[in-house]
Order: C-alpha cells, then sequence, then structure tokens
C-alpha cells in the first residue's frame, strides 16, 4: 500500500520558475554576466549556491564586486520576496493534494528551498491544511540530487520509503526521489519532456491534472 505522498516544491506545486528566473537575470547582471531566459533553464532544479558556482564555471566574473556565496543569497533573498507576492498554484496543484488528503493518505513537501521559504509558499498557495509535513534539503548533509531530503520527508511522516510516491518536475529531484528509492512521478516542464532524463520515473505525466485513480492503483501496484 502507498503510505504517503511527497511532492517537489518549485515548478511542481507552485509557479515560481519565472520568478526564480527573473531574478536570476537581475542578480547576475550586477556582475555583468547577461542571461537569456532559456541559459537559467540549464539550471532548473539547482540549489542557488550551486546556479551560482554553475555559471562561475562557465562565465566566471570579478569576485570583488560580488562573490559567488553572495549572488546565491541574493538570488534567494530577490525570489522570496517576488513568489511570497506573485506566484500562482500549478495546475492541478491544489487537486492532487486534495486527492491524497481525501484518500486518508498523508502528503508533504521535499524541497531544495530552505524552510522560510517552503511556508511561505504553503500560506501563499492556502495548502497548510492539505499537507502533513514539509522538509528542506537545506536541513540536510546534501541537497538534490542526493536521496537525503526524501529520506528526511519519510523519517518525519514516520514511513517506509519504498512505500511512498514522489512527484517531480526536475531531472536533479527525480534523482533525488529515485535514490530514495520511492515510486516516482515526474511532471517534466514543456521545454524539457523529451528528455531521457526523465526516463527512471515510474510514470511520466505532462501535468498533475493528469494524475487521476487508474494512474494510482498501477503505481500502487507496482509496490512489492
Amino acid at each position: 500500500m502507498i503510505q504517503a505522498a511527497i511532492f517537489d516544491m518549485d515548478g511542481l506545486l507552485v509557479d515560481s520558475e519565472p520568478h526564480w528566473r527573473a531574478v536570476e537575470i537581475d542578480i547576475f547582471a550586477t556582475v555583468g554576466l547577461h542571461l537569456t531566459e532559456d541559459e537559467c533553464k540549464r539550471t532548473t532544479g539547482l540549489p542557488t549556491d550551486a546556479v551560482a558556482e554553475y555559471w562561475f564555471e562557465r562565465r566566471p566574473w570579478d569576485e570583488t564586486i560580488r562573490t559567488r556565496a553572495e549572488i546565491g543569497e541574493a538570488i534567494l533573498e530577490g525570489a522570496h520576496r517576488q513568489i511570497g507576492l506573485r506566484a500562482e498554484p500549478m495546475p492541478g496543484a491544489v487537486e492532487i493534494l486534495r486527492f491524497f488528503h481525501d484518500r486518508g493518505i498523508p502528503t508533504a513537501i521535499a524541497s531544495a528551498s530552505p524552510m522560510n521559504l517552503i511556508e511561505v509558499v504553503i500560506d501563499r498557495l492556502g495548502i497548510r491544511s492539505l499537507l502533513k509535513t514539509w522538509h528542506s534539503a537545506t536541513l540536510e548533509a546534501r541537497n538534490k540530487p542526493a536521496p537525503d531530503v526524501y529520506l528526511g520527508a519519510a523519517r518525519k511522516l514516520g514511513v517506509t520509503p519504498t512505500h511512498c510516491l514522489a512527484f517531480e518536475d526536475s531531472g536533479n529531484g527525480l534523482k533525488s526521489a529515485h535514490g530514495a528509492n520511492m515510486i516516482t512521478v515526474a511532471v517534466p516542464a514543456l521545454f524539457e519532456a523529451e528528455d531521457p532524463k526523465f526516463a527512471i520515473a515510474n510514470l511520466i505525466i505532462p501535468s498533475l491534472l493528469a494524475f487521476d485513480e487508474p494512474a494510482f492503483q498501477s503505481l500502487e501496484a507496482a509496490i512489492p
């Protein structure tokens, strides 16, 4: 039996990725790095420190202007503000949480974002009553793609990882859930829907709206 459903947050439950990209473009421009929207999509799913490191390795800037750590902190601060003010739920996000809530199956968020941002999103979307708990990879030794945050969420729920469904929209997040030995559902963005990195998922759907009772039953049947 499925004991819990655990969800990524950014880009899966909340339409935050456009806000992250807009902030990244503004912040990197302060050190002379002018990124496009498509370039920012390359780092979807990475924590902010990894985003700063990614671009410094490829297009280094003068760190006397702003260090990588300062860039990461500025992106996080800007995204926190924009998401709290403007972000909207992804299609089907609230409905899928209700799907599991109505069946008595506990739900959780397992995010690469820090706890304060997770709670901003929870309140912005009005989903606190539909969640059992939430967990941040920043509280673990390793962020995604390591499995730590999913294993931590399972511990907080008191469930067995192999009996959990995990929903992810990014390749790194999917690796994290897969590494935790969970049953995985990938919901990739349209721009990378055909990327082979999602092939490790037990199920790939175009939107959370596509998850239904037959999908649930088929995934439950996949549990040994």
